[in-house]
């Protein structure tokens, strides 16, 4: 309770208890980029090789400090919080808003390693649940000759894999030979990411959507050319 106490009373202005001695304390102040966080020597020397723990060895890392004698490191204050709770009880505490991108930067600063390999790791797990998100099929239905149809199926790209071949009944008579009529059924695997379809694949989809349009447009045409021969040579001839 006592050593509680005097904890509290530090955090609310109170100057640092004296040194030990030889100048070693039990309590340090580092003054982060204008905050100063008050924690123990025995937990920024957790890590050996952290930056943290150089600057309590006195004399191996030379570091200016404040008027209140608070070790002064310029750095973003808001991320050194988890950085110090992790030195205390060895788990990584973010808040939602807080990126995690962040706190690595700053991890790899003061050379935490196992807290590096963790926020790696944390990151690696989400990217991979991303890539893990099921995909959109996409499907379209072409109407076409059959004289059209194996063109139409071996030009297929983008993506796009046919899927079903309907047989609507229909015909047309073309010269003297009778065509059938048929709906080609393809589709598309649409891979989303957290900020939607990106826009490689987005891309992609247009283009081909496009060359499909197109190639309906050509058949509509053909179609309407043949009709034409059909009304002006009504025999073939």
């Amino acid at each position: 309770m006592q050593t509680l106490g005097r904890a509290m009373r530090m955090e609310a202005g109170e100057a640092a208890p004296p040194a030990g001695a030889g100048g070693w304390g039990k309590w340090v102040r580092l003054n982060v980029g204008g905050t100063v966080f008050l924690t123990t020597r025995q937990t920024l020397c957790r890590e050996q090789k952290s930056f943290l723990s150089r600057l309590c060895q006195g004399e191996e890392l030379q570091s200016d400090r404040d008027e209140t004698g608070a070790y002064l490191i310029d750095r973003d204050p808001t991320y050194f919080g988890p950085i110090l709770n992790f030195l205390r009880h060895g788990k990584l505490v973010l808040d939602k808003d807080m990126a995690e991108e962040g706190v690595l930067e700053e991890a790899e600063f003061y050379n935490i390693g196992p807290l590096i390999r963790i926020i790696k790791d944390r990151m690696e797990e989400k990217d991979y649940t991303v890539t893990q998100v099921p995909p959109k099929h996409v499907y379209r239905v072409l109407q076409c000759q059959e004289e059209e149809l194996t063109q139409m199926v071996s030009t297929m790209s983008d993506g796009w894999r046919f899927e079903q071949l309907v047989n609507i009944g229909s015909s047309y008579n073309y010269g003297s030979e009778d065509q059938a009529e048929f709906l080609c059924v393809v589709s598309k695997e649409l891979y989303s990411s957290p900020h939607g379809l990106s826009s490689e694949s987005s891309r992609k989809t247009k283009s081909a959507e496009e060359q499909l349009e197109q190639q309906q447009e050509q058949e509509v045409q053909v179609e309407a050319d043949t009709q034409e021969k059909g009304a002006a040579n009504p025999r073939g001839e």
